[in-house]
């Protein structure tokens, strides 16, 4: 396996945008692959796969190359060697790789993986905040499920096509998918693809859409010609799936606080044929206070820690605060107490988050029904959905009940 100069030197460049400026591994990618057209599919993957795995064990390999925040671009080359070297790859004679310490290198590997927090590579507040709530044996299995490559899941979008026409579509193009029985929505890729590239995907056919996510619409029991209310709708990953439920029949309206995502949501949803989204920004308690008891369902998809999506965003665990995650649990108080309202007698509601901490989740279900505000609300089902047990993002979904 040799490596490229062209292509090991745009991965330096992202990782230290990553890593100093604050910029998304994700965004970084996006710009790393329009870097050069020449790039065949094989070059386009090592940069994208290597960004995403030296980020993710970015403290592992620090703390093997012995380097420390702030980190300078001798520092991302030491991080990179020491990438190289656990992966196989022989050192080319550049100046960068002069006295590597290969061996030292394996040594220190296999010594610091002894210790969970180097070997699943995360800062110790938060090994500490997952073992204090989930206990020792379920965070173990959790980190190490986290620090998985995430599988492609695609959602079909039936208001344009159904699953086993798009499978067939796909088999055409060279994509293998799997139709797994328990999500009626998704193809699972067999490989990794671009699919954004393809025309069905231009047309509308799908959306790239995680399995776990994919059961929140469903938990939401839409019925075509219903009001349902996304409260938190963002870039409208489970609107657009609501719509497809309701199959372009009823109202859903999308709230948002960010404009920027209602217009994505807007080019989405324009992709995907769904026209019975209304766009409201949130702008006070008065844009909430006009909606009160009008929803026959309400979706409150919370803001949260993002503790049970790691694996696809791995930047998180270093941009991630302690502080944050304390201060988000009281945003997800006030809009369960906030959005409830808007419900109406005898309608449904789910709160999900992309969280496995139950101080996210089940005890902020339990506050909420404890609370004035949730005293005609009752419990149906919830869903906690751990990563090491599904093979799929971790997620929390509860379903209550209005009397």
């Amino acid at each position: 396996m040799r490596l490229h100069r062209n292509l090991v030197f745009t991965v330096i460049d992202s990782l230290l945008a990553i890593f100093n400026d604050g910029e998304y591994a994700d965004k970084m990618v996006a710009r790393a692959l329009k870097k050069d057209k020449r790039w065949g599919s094989a070059d386009r993957k090592f940069v994208a796969e290597t960004i995403y795995e030296i980020v993710r064990w970015r403290r592992l390999y620090a703390e093997i190359a012995e380097v420390k925040d702030p980190i300078n671009r001798d520092d991302a080359w030491r991080i990179f060697a020491v990438w190289a070297v656990l992966r196989g790859y022989k050192l080319p004679d550049w100046k960068y790789f002069e006295n590597t310490p290969e061996r030292r290198i394996k040594g220190r590997f296999d010594e610091l993986t002894k210790t969970r927090k180097y070997r699943e590579s995360i800062p110790d507040w938060m090994d500490e905040l997952g073992v204090k709530e989930l206990g020792e044996e379920k965070w173990t299995k959790e980190l190490a499920a986290q620090n998985k490559q995430a599988s492609v899941i695609l959602r079909v979008n039936t208001l344009k096509t159904t699953r086993q026409k798009l499978y067939g579509i796909l088999m055409d193009l060279d994509i293998e998918t799997i139709m797994p029985e328990e999500y009626p929505d998704a193809l699972i890729l067999k490989e990794r693809a671009n699919v954004f590239m393809t025309d069905v995907f231009k047309q509308g056919f799908f959306e790239v859409q995680d399995a776990s996510s994919q059961r929140v619409a469903r938990l939401l029991d839409v019925q075509p010609g219903m009001r349902v209310v996304d409260t938190c709708a963002g870039a409208g990953g489970k609107t657009l799936h609501i719509a497809s439920l309701m199959e372009n029949k009823g109202q859903i309206i999308a709230m948002d606080i960010y404009e920027s995502k209602q217009k994505q949501l807007k080019i989405r949803a324009k992709r995907n044929g769904a026209f019975n989204i209304e766009y409201r920004i949130i702008e006070g308690t008065k844009t909430i206070k006009k909606l009160h008891e009008k929803a026959d369902r309400v979706l409150i998809d919370a803001p949260c820690s993002g503790l049970g999506v790691l694996k696809r965003n791995p930047d998180s665990k270093w941009k991630l605060r302690p502080e944050f995650v304390e201060e988000i649990k009281q945003v997800q108080e006030q809009v369960l107490q906030d959005y409830s309202k808007i419900l109406k007698p005898g309608g449904k509601m789910v709160y999900a988050t992309c969280s496995i901490l139950p101080s996210e989740n089940e005890h902020q279900i339990a506050k909420f029904l404890s609370s004035e505000a949730g005293k005609d609300f009752k419990l149906v089902e919830d869903h906690k959905i751990l990563a090491s047990e599904s093979g799929f993002d971790g997620f929390y979904m509860a379903l209550l009940q209005k009397n």
